[in-house]
């Protein structure tokens, strides 16, 4: 199981991260597991003594508390000790457990989880603390578990009802097994482990001393205590409000009677003070007693109790009571320990005994003589370990190697060692050494190292008697002495003298100063073996030689099938050939050894077996192709004698095709010559095999023999190979020569060229260095001929020019003539060729008047009319706009499916994972992961439209009033909780964490379409700040309650901000960085100086095969002492730093990547905090908002790419663990740069990237102040009062009829708290919708079969049905123009874009006044038509409304007397002036315009964007199909397997014999002697053999048919002994977890990584 460790030695491995790069990629990642694992272990320990220490009894051990828990017995119990009265004994159901025990869990048994969340609702623990009832029962969530136990723990002890918990990490050793279980465990579950860290910190923020309460709680204890009844008191005394501590329930009349005494002294002391102090001017606290004073009495009763138990304990002589009295904490006493607990009880009982005698009677301890008796016991536990304290210098000593420091700390007195021999020192030394290595890290105890000093011992004192050479004394000393050997006979004692004489001899020979102790067994086990031996092997090897010796074949062939000879492979046939081959062999055995009697071993025997029936195979072989070689060259046919000679039987060498008819006409000549000289008759040929044996072929049967036929003789017609062989070569020789003289015909050819070129070039080459040696002279010649050249040349041009003056002028004039016309003609020409540059200059100039005239609309404060009439068109909605908006719509609704439905797929994938993780773990069956399968496969199907437009008849959008008035209540409703956030805000803070969680996630990402356009965008941002600046003010008490909680708004926005929109962003931002990081496969970070200490060692001995002197466990500070060491960190803080910067710059470079919505969150944060936090520093604020936009935003992403998409992952794959690692670095990295966290602690050979740490903090820094620096949404999305009155489509929501039921109940349960003002428009609205309705009603009826058995899951499923709701403002739609001025504003401004763009004028007044011209009446007849025609094409939701469509088709006229009117209305209400020409009418239009203008480019901005959103849903969707697919694939898999499991047992024997059967061909297979391998230092000892008979131990090693599994064979002298299959799985299994010596045989100690070495080596070549 486990054991506690004492605090000085170091943590289990298991608690750091260690050993990363000695392991394999897939092992890292592993050992992190393991790392959780074990901490998890850890405070299940914690949490398992502290019960115990409450409950006082015996729980599971650590690895079966988890299970435990789940009866909830034990929970229940724990409710019973800290809340009596909210917990009987009796409601505790099967508290003894023998239902439980007998047929396991009843569901009764979470009535006992009830009661312990009652019970720690009852105390006032936090509820955020609190786990499920399925957590515990179903134990879906242990881990929450075991965190409230540790949280409810320091509860209690700040309350003073329980003891403190202890701190046991890293003191607590779990097996690998447990830890590897543990692990399993919470992967199959694949739970996120709490931070324990945390419990007090958020402890202390979810409790608040309320002084109110405190006082009340005071003031009623005071009450109580003058009531004089002690069980009034005690309540009074247990309520959490007082903060009193300490309390014991059984001491409650002590309480009374010492609290009494003190008021009445109080009140007696204050009587005298009352007559000189007014009444008013007192204080209540002058007579009563304050919370300390009642603290303190409770303290003197607890103190006086502890001591009379103590005192108690001691006179029953109770250790246990004894103990618990000491550990109470109203004593407080120093230095207890529960080690010392039996002489705490002595000493007590001698100190009251002595202290009676000096009293004359038995007296009573005090707190102080109780403390000065602790103190003394443990200075004489102290003393005690003086001897431990010398074992660990022996232990220290022999680590260190130092054999004479070793037997002076041996015969330390302190010690109370054995007697030690000053001249046996190395021989100590040597053993105890060893003992220590197979002892493991925790060194030889004080009994350990007594037996073996008193072994040792006596083991020196043996080898001073071998020194003897007495074999009398020698047999005494092993039979009287305390060696122990075993497996001794008395009747070989003399042998083993004789034996151990002589080995001592050679021993002192070798300069081996001692025999050991394994030594001298070996020996013993050496002879006993050699007897045992003797009368086996050496009586059938002797009468094998013996046969040889005879000369008869016959008689060697009976004793080598003798049965006790073990030999294989006999042929009785082949007899004369096994005679001769052993012959041989022996004849050969005499000569290398000089002895004429040496004999053959067995293995010998074994051999020349094996060689003499692979040479009857040869023979005959051989004996067929050379009678097949003389049957073709007599038949005469070349080609077919060429055929024989060729085939690779015959063994013969040098054969070539272009030589055949010269091979037929040799041979032919030498079978005539053969058959001449000889009998050609014989059926027999005799051929030579390995030039010494005779064998004997029959040539018409295909037989042969070794023994001479009777009447033999050879066939003189038939050649042998040697002769075949002869005339071969000499044939081929021949032909090699004469083609060697045609093949270099060219070559000498070649050469005679190369001579003469050489000649050639030699001649010019002298010629060359003439000229160079001449050069100047050469030089000076030539320039003197060029002068006189030119000179001549010039003076001849000049003559020419003067004779022909008039010429030349005339022939100038045409040029410039020429020239002239040319360059016109090519600038006519450059214009025609650029005649569309000229066009585009000429619409630049109009453009630039345009641009000219719009910013004069957009700029001016009062844009004249003449300017606003060029751009009125732009208001009028064209065949474009509706065909945008109908496609911006359809992309919404899809898009909010598509969100949806993906979301439905990964819960249903992640619900596979977890099954198949379970099956994988034999949990549960193969069929419940098919039967989720087909589940998921069929609801997958079901989606459909019809599915969206579900009860379209019946239900909530029906065509009866009724309906359809609740379905305009609802748009009304929704369309109110979308456009004022503060009602949601306030929702979202009054329901549960949980529930919240769900909430947003459905209904409200719902409720804005997640967003899917800028309206809904920047009215989810209206609520995201609305809601942050409400938990701030309201939650959060310090400011970095942000940073160590989880706020809701804070998880709410990344989660928005990382899901289906902010995904492309995030990838955008990450992934180049991200895969540049993975695909580097170079890269590997490891900073951690014991991992790459390791790390280094196993390389050292895998790359030289020997093992390594250096220690494998160090400290960092020694691993740091390695200049390697040095390096390697050197090197991967580098590669830190150099990937920490690409992300950096990625991240720096990319703010505007970053999603608007993050980067207007963390400016909201930023202000708000520095609002209710004044006095916070910048710095201070800057983290917090790097908290958001880093940490919570960016830093998952980068640990794990694949789990958010920001790269590519096929079904199936995973990221490689060296790759999380480089990231995981990275992250870590950049997150301390980000809080300006610098390397300290643990972490201190991190420090010198602590400046790093710091310039990255600064770019940060100025990241984080910028990314803040942002406008409002009005000013981003251009959002005002009037856009939802300008926009054609109103909006739509998709929402299901189950989230619109949940909306309308939690509205109306929280109602008072969400809009206590009862004229609140919500109030409204909830009155004209009632009472939340149920699914039928909504559904409508009829749309579920009364009648169905199954009627509640068919409702359950109908509820998701989605329908859409259009959303409308109930409080617009008022009636008349004169009711509301804003919709005849906008009516007037419509009826005046009309009129302006027909009617032309200087400004308003002047139009309206002037009366239209029959053309343009006839063009506005024109647009009204044109527009009737478009109204007719527009869809139902994007028609105008009937009033405008009117007003619309007036005539021109009217239209304008219409608008007069209108403006006098205006003018009336004070909104219009006719005093500047309703110029304010002007410049509202011209802001529609703008607005109109600005409308249609985010229309298409967010065209692109739905696409772009769609693409990526589309993505995902086809990655989860993948992944489905891949799931499908797998169980298919899975069934096959299972349907071939019976037929696979039933052929598994024959099919096993049958490949080996077929197997034609076998593997090499590895030989060495034990003597060689001890050499390279793969074998380090065999128990019971000397090492000088290592020789005679051969090792066979051999790969299997299956990939990395051997055999190992042991034979001693040629008999085998053993074999040992060995995978070379579990080789690497002991390197990783660092055992570097394994036994094989259960004798051989093998040295592991040598071993791993030699096999690499050998047959993998590595």
């Amino acid at each position: 199981m486990h054991h506690e460790e004492p605090a000085t030695l170091q943590k289990p491995r298991y608690g750091t991260i260690q050993d990363d790069e000695r392991l394999s990629a897939e092992e890292m990642d592993e050992r992190r597991r393991q790392n959780i694992a074990y901490e998890y272990l850890c405070h299940l320990e914690e949490a398992k003594q502290w019960m115990e220490a409450c409950l006082e009894e015996d729980l599971p051990p650590t690895t079966e508390l988890e299970e435990g828990l789940r009866n909830g017995v034990y929970l229940g119990k724990l409710a019973k000790f800290f809340a009596p009265k909210m917990v009987s004994e009796k409601r505790l159901y099967d508290r003894d457990q023998a239902r439980y025990k007998s047929t396991g869990l009843h569901f009764r048994h979470t009535d006992n989880t009830v009661q312990w969340l009652r019970a720690m609702e009852s105390v006032g623990l936090p509820k955020i603390f609190y786990p499920e009832t399925t957590d515990v029962y179903d134990r879906k969530n242990m881990p929450k578990v075991v965190y409230c136990i540790h949280a409810l723990s320091l509860y209690l002890y700040k309350l003073g009802i329980a003891p403190q918990i202890q701190d046991l990490l890293g003191k607590v050793a779990f097996t690998e097994e447990e830890i590897s279980n543990m692990r399993s465990e919470l992967d199959k579950y694949g739970i996120h482990m709490p931070t324990f860290s945390k419990i007090g910190g958020i402890l202390a923020n979810e409790l608040s001393v309320d002084e109110a309460a405190l006082h009340a709680a005071v003031i009623a204890i005071n009450e109580a205590i003058d009531k004089d009844q002690a069980s009034v008191t005690m309540g009074t005394l247990t309520n959490p409000n007082a903060m009193l501590r300490n309390m014991q329930e059984d001491l409650a009349q002590d309480y009374q009677d010492t609290l009494s005494r003190t008021k009445a002294r109080k009140e007696d002391q204050s009587s005298g003070r009352r007559s000189s102090i007014a009444t008013e001017e007192r204080d209540v606290y002058e007579e009563l007693l304050t919370q300390q004073e009642i603290q303190g009495c409770i303290d003197i009763v607890n103190i006086q109790t502890a001591v009379r138990q103590v005192n108690e304990a001691v006179s029953a002589q109770d250790e246990a009571s004894l103990m618990a009295g000491l550990r109470m904490e109203a004593l407080a006493l120093l230095g207890v320990q529960q080690t010392n607990s039996h002489w705490y009880l002595e000493h007590f009982t001698t100190y009251c005994q002595h202290k009676g005698k000096d009293g004359g009677k038995a007296m009573m301890l005090e707190r102080e003589e109780i403390q000065r008796v602790v103190s003394s016991c443990n200075d004489f536990a102290e003393a005690e370990k003086l001897k431990l304290e010398a074992v660990a210098a022996i232990n220290t000593a022999v680590r260190l190697g130092n054999a004479t420091e070793t037997a002076e700390e041996l015969m330390n007195p302190a010690a109370q060692l054995p007697i030690v021999y000053q001249t046996a020192a190395n021989l100590y030394q040597a053993e105890l050494f060893s003992l220590q290595l197979q002892g493991g890290r925790s060194g030889l105890s004080h009994e350990e190292l007594s037996v073996a000093v008193e072994m040792l011992s006596a083991v020196a004192v043996l080898n001073e008697v071998l020194d003897t050479k007495d074999p009398q004394a020698v047999t005494e000393q092993l039979t009287d002495s305390p060696l122990g050997f075993t497996n001794m006979d008395h009747d070989n004692l003399n042998r083993y003298a004789d034996t151990l004489i002589k080995l001592r001899v050679e021993s002192l020979a070798q300069g081996q100063e001692f025999l050991t102790w394994n030594d001298v067994q070996k020996c013993i086990d050496t002879v006993n073996v050699q007897v045992h031996e003797e009368h086996e092997c050496v009586i059938a090897i002797a009468e094998i030689n013996e046969a040889l010796n005879s000369g008869d074949h016959q008689q060697t062939l009976a004793a080598l099938l003798l049965p006790t000879a073990k030999l294989t492979g006999v042929n009785p046939t082949t007899a004369k050939h096994y005679h001769d081959v052993l012959q041989h062999t022996k004849l050969l055995l005499c000569q290398s050894s000089g002895d004429e009697s040496a004999v053959l071993w067995l293995d010998q025997i074994q051999e020349a077996i094996s060689t003499a029936n692979q040479d009857e195979e040869e023979a005959l072989i051989l004996a067929g192709a050379v009678a097949d070689i003389n049957r073709m060259v007599a038949d005469g046919d070349s080609q077919n004698t060429l055929q024989a000679l060729q085939a690779p039987i015959g063994g013969l060498k040098a054969v070539l095709s272009e030589c055949a008819n010269s091979y037929q006409t040799e041979l032919a000549q030498r079978q005539t010559n053969g058959a001449t000289a000889g009998n050609s008759e014989s059926v027999w040929a005799r051929h030579h095999i390995k030039d010494r044996y005779n064998y004997y072929y029959n040539l018409e049967n295909g037989e042969g023999t070794w023994e001479e036929p009777e009447g033999f003789e050879h066939n003189g017609g038939q050649l042998c190979k040697e002769e075949i062989q002869n005339v071969v070569s000499r044939v081929t020789a021949e032909y090699n020569r004469e083609q060697l003289w045609l093949a270099n015909e060219s070559l000498v050819t070649l050469l005679q060229a190369r001579i003469r070129g050489y000649l050639v070039r030699k001649a010019h080459a002298q010629r060359m260095e003439y000229l160079r040696q001449q050069e100047p002279h050469v030089v000076k010649l030539q320039a003197c001929w060029k002068g006189y050249k030119q000179r001549k040349t010039y003076k001849d041009r000049i003559d020419l020019l003067q004779n022909n003056v008039v010429s030349v002028v005339k022939i100038q004039s045409l040029v410039k003539m020429w020239r002239a016309k040319r360059k016109y003609t090519q600038r006519m020409q450059y214009f025609k060729d650029h005649e569309e540059e000229i066009v585009k200059i000429q619409a630049f100039l109009k453009a630039n008047k345009a641009r000219d005239d719009y910013r004069t609309l957009t700029g001016a404060q009062d844009p004249p009319l003449s300017v606003v009439r060029k751009f009125v068109h732009l208001l009028e909605q064209s065949t474009l706009d509706l065909l945008e908006e109908q496609e911006v719509t359809r992309l919404r609704e899809e898009v909010v499916t598509k969100i949806r439905s993906n979301q439905q797929m990964e819960k249903d994938l992640n619900l596979m994972d977890i099954k198949i993780g379970l099956l994988v773990k034999n949990r549960i069956t193969l069929q419940d992961v098919v039967s989720h399968s087909k589940k998921m496969n069929n609801k997958k199907s079901k989606m459909s439209k019809e599915e969206l437009a579900a009860g379209g008849g019946l239900g909530i959008k029906g065509l009866s009033k009724g309906k359809r008035r609740k379905l305009e209540a609802y748009q009304h409703l929704f369309y109110l909780l979308q456009t004022n956030p503060s009602y949601l805000a306030k929702l979202i803070f009054q329901m549960p964490q949980n529930k919240s969680t769900k909430f947003m996630d459905t209904v409200i990402f719902t409720l804005y379409n997640y967003a899917s356009n800028q309206r809904e965008e920047y009215l989810l941002l209206k609520l995201f700040k609305t809601a942050l600046e409400e938990e701030i003010k309201s939650k959060v008490d310090q400011i970095q309650d942000i940073v160590t909680g989880n706020p809701t708004v804070i998880k709410m926005v990344v989660s928005f901000n990382r899901g289906a929109r902010g995904h492309n962003t995030l990838r955008q931002l990450l992934a180049p960085v991200v895969k540049e990081i993975i695909e580097d496969k170079s890269l590997g970070i490891n900073t951690n100086p014991v991992d790459v200490y390791k790390t280094w060692v196993n390389q050292l001995e895998s790359a030289t095969g020997e093992a390594s002197k250096l220690p494998y466990e160090v400290t960092p500070e020694q691993a740091m002492s390695h200049e390697e060491v040095r390096n390697r960190l050197e090197a991967s803080s580098l590669a830190l730093r150099a990937a920490t910067d690409k992300v950096l710059s990625s991240i720096v470079s990319s703010l505007d990547n970053i999603p608007y919505g993050m980067r207007y969150i963390a400016k909201v944060l930023k202000n708000s905090l520095h609002e209710k936090f004044p006095d916070a520093s910048e710095d201070e604020l800057l983290k917090i908002v790097g908290n958001l936009l880093y940490y919570r935003y960016m830093n998952p992403a980068i640990v794990a790419p694949d789990g958010f998409d920001i790269i590519d992952v096929l079904a199936g794959g995973q990221l490689h663990s060296d790759q999380r690692r480089n990231l995981g670095s990275v992250a870590k990295m950049l997150q301390h740069a980000a809080a300006n966290k610098l390397f300290e602690g643990e972490n201190a050979h991190m420090t010198p990237m602590n400046i790093y740490i710091s310039q990255t903090y600064e770019k940060f820094r100025v990241f984080f102040q910028t990314a803040c620096d942002v406008p409002e949404p009005e000013e981003k999305f251009n959002v005002d009062e009037y856009s939802d009155m300008v926009t054609l489509s109103k909006p739509i929501i998709y929402i299901s009829i189950e989230e619109i039921i949940n909306t309308h109940s939690l509205l109306l349960e929280h109602l008072e708290a969400i809009s206590p003002d009862h004229n609140d428009l919500l109030h409204e609205l909830l009155q004209d919708l009632g009472d939340a309705p149920d699914v039928e009603a909504l559904l409508g009826e009829g749309a579920v079969d009364p009648n169905d058995p199954n009627k509640e899951s068919t409702l359950s499923q109908q509820a998701k049905t989605e329908i859409s709701l259009t959303l409308t403002s109930k409080f617009e739609l008022l009636e008349g123009d004169d009711k509301d001025m804003k919709t005849l504003m906008t009516k007037t401004k419509k009826l005046i874009v009309d009129v302006v763009r027909i009617q032309p004028g200087e400004n308003l007044s002047e139009t309206l006044q002037t009366t239209a011209t029959a053309l343009q009446e006839s063009e506005h007849v024109k647009v009204v038509e044109r527009r009737a025609v478009q109204d007719a094409q527009t869809p139902e939701g994007l028609k105008s409304s009937q009033a405008v469509l009117e007003d619309g088709q007036l005539p021109l006229e009217q239209k304008k007397r219409k608008i007069q009117r209108n403006l006098r209305t205006l003018e009336q209400a004070g909104m219009v002036t006719e005093s500047n020409k309703f110029q304010d009418l002007i410049n509202d239009i011209s802001k529609d315009i703008r607005y109109q203008r600005r409308y249609r480019q985010r229309r298409k901005a967010e065209l692109v964007k739905l696409q772009q959103t769609l693409t990526a849903l589309n993505s995902k969707t086809a990655f989860y199909q993948d992944q489905m697919n891949y799931y499908d694939t797998y169980i298919k898999t899975c069934l096959d397997n299972l349907n071939r499991k019976n037929s696979r047992r039933s052929i598994k024997l024959d099919r096993k014999g049958e490949e080996r059967g077929s197997k034609k061909w076998k593997q090499q297979s590895l030989k060495y002697t034990a003597a060689k391998l001890h050499e390279k230092g793969v074998i380090l000892e065999i128990e019971g053999l000397q090492t000088n008979q290592f020789k005679n131990v051969m090792f066979d090693i051999s790969p299997s048919e299956e990939v990395g599994d051997f055999e190992v064979k042991a034979k001693f002298m040629g008999v085998e002994m053993e074999k040992v299959q060995l995978h070379f799985q579990d080789l690497l299994q002991l390197q990783y977890e660092g055992v570097s010596v394994m036994k094989m045989f259960d004798k051989a100690k093998v040295n592991v990584n040598l071993l791993i070495f030699l096999l690499n080596k050998k047959f993998y070549g590595k």
